[in-house]
């Protein structure tokens, strides 16, 4: 099993590079953030590979970093997210920001990906939810008021969230705003109260 290749980059395609190591030519599929981060053909690159292995096909994936393959093969765990879709999510979005839209709840960031809408992005949170944390740059305290949020349950917390995002903007910003809000007001703190501290957050 190849777990990682060093080599020259031969030729970049679409969707695909080829990577000379020792004379021999892998092709190596990849996210479209790695491939526009690879160096110019002829200069030296090195990938983490995950393997797939078909009754018809061998297929080798690249990525840059460990955490992007950990997201490859735990995006794959999902129903409906297969190795096309969940390379370009990878495309689409950074290891980190797939892993906080999925802590923060942001269905609208996953369903920008290409082939995920929002029955397939409401499972990737669903399933994935209790693993995001541990990737994710987000706090815990934003974690925890966006799931609040994302309960249906009113409370001054959800509805501080909700009339931030009506505003126009996205539920991740909202959620952090909210958590400085609650921390510099207090848990009994009114909608009105966490609004505007938030929007104060978000203005700074």
């Amino acid at each position: 099993m190849i777990g990682k290749l060093k080599g020259r980059v031969d030729e970049i395609g679409e969707d695909h590079l080829i990577l000379d190591v020792g004379g021999v030519g892998y092709l190596v599929y990849c996210p479209a953030r790695v491939l526009q981060g690879l160096p110019s053909p002829g200069e030296a690159a090195a990938l983490h590979i995950e393997t797939i292995v078909r009754e018809d096909m061998i297929r080798l994936y690249g990525f840059s970093s460990r955490a992007e393959q950990a997201w490859f093969q735990l995006l794959m765990t999902v129903q409906g997210v297969g190795a096309k879709v969940a390379l370009a999510a990878l495309g689409v979005m950074s290891a980190s920001e797939i892993a906080n839209a999925i802590a923060l709840g942001d269905t609208a960031a996953i369903t920008r990906t290409p082939g995920i809408g929002k029955r397939v992005a409401e499972r990737i949170v669903t399933e994935l939810k209790s693993k995001a944390p541990a990737y994710s740059s987000v706090d815990a305290d934003t974690i925890s008021v966006s799931q609040q949020a994302s309960s249906g349950a009113s409370s001054a917390v959800s509805d501080a969230v909700s009339a931030l995002v009506n505003l126009g903007y996205p539920s991740a910003q909202a959620s952090g705003a909210v958590s400085k809000a609650v921390k510099s007001a207090g848990e009994g703190a009114d909608t009105a109260t966490l609004i505007r501290l938030g929007l104060k957050e978000l203005s700074v």
